[in-house]
């Protein structure tokens, strides 16, 4: 493999309860790529493996080619991603605009980079927030701007953890057309952990589907939407 993010063999879990069993797979730049299953199948363990938040007891993770596993995770944001955790986890103390402007930055010059206008521009329901606190937001309002303050660090590589987890559909669906028709139009690599198989399959260009800590299946959209007794043994759909 040698995409913009390599997972080779990773194993790993919390303390001597091991969670992954081999996991490998890749994102190259400009791709789009999930990561499905039920709760509970190390996917979210997967994340924080890659973020540096979990050590990993084997395997390698590298980023554009360089290994990861001795960096911290700050310094792993540092090469470029964007990470939207599960539970968006904002700032609550802080507005909508402080939040965004927190994390603000342009380490890889970009020409065109993200700005506060632009991601009001994006989701306008956070203009219209602006100085309200992030504690006060709906939990879509939160997650919208859980995605923006990781815009505004002008990611290369994007991460969201199960980005539409028990939000409205009419909320879901306005997440999923931004990162369809707005962020993987514009090249952005993204890593999408989710378990909405046909959502998935409009804005994916390659999936793979986690079961017990292991991969057990992986393929394209096509072959996603045809491979029903995966979908309901693994997914439930």
């Amino acid at each position: 493999m040698s995409g913009w993010l390599d997972l080779e063999e990773i194993t790993g879990g919390y303390g001597s309860s091991q969670v992954l069993f081999g996991v490998s797979f890749s994102v190259n730049p400009g791709e789009v790529v999930t990561l499905m299953g039920r709760n509970g199948m190390g996917k979210t363990t997967t994340v924080r493996s890659i973020m540096g938040l979990n050590p990993i007891s084997g395997g390698e993770i590298r980023i554009a080619g360089q290994s990861i596993r001795s960096l911290k995770s700050h310094q792993i944001a540092q090469l470029g991603i964007g990470y939207v955790p599960e539970g968006r986890q904002v700032f609550p103390n802080l507005t909508v605009r402080e939040n965004l402007i927190a994390t603000a930055a342009n380490r890889f010059s970009i020409d065109d980079p993200w700005t506060l206008d632009k991601v009001m521009d994006l989701f306008p329901k956070l203009s219209a927030l602006a100085h309200q606190y992030a504690r006060t937001l709906s939990g879509g309002e939160q997650q919208m701007l859980a995605i923006g303050r990781a815009l505004m660090t002008n990611p290369k590589f994007m991460i969201l953890d199960e980005a539409t987890e028990g939000l409205a559909p009419k909320i879901r669906e306005e997440i999923w057309h931004v990162l369809e028709h707005n962020l993987k139009e514009s090249g952005q690599a993204i890593l999408v952990i989710d378990k909405h198989p046909e959502a998935m399959a409009r804005m994916a260009d390659r999936h793979y589907v986690m079961d017990k800590g292991s991969l057990v299946w992986q393929g394209d959209s096509r072959a996603l939407l045809r491979s029903h007794e995966m979908l309901e043994q693994y997914l439930g759909v």
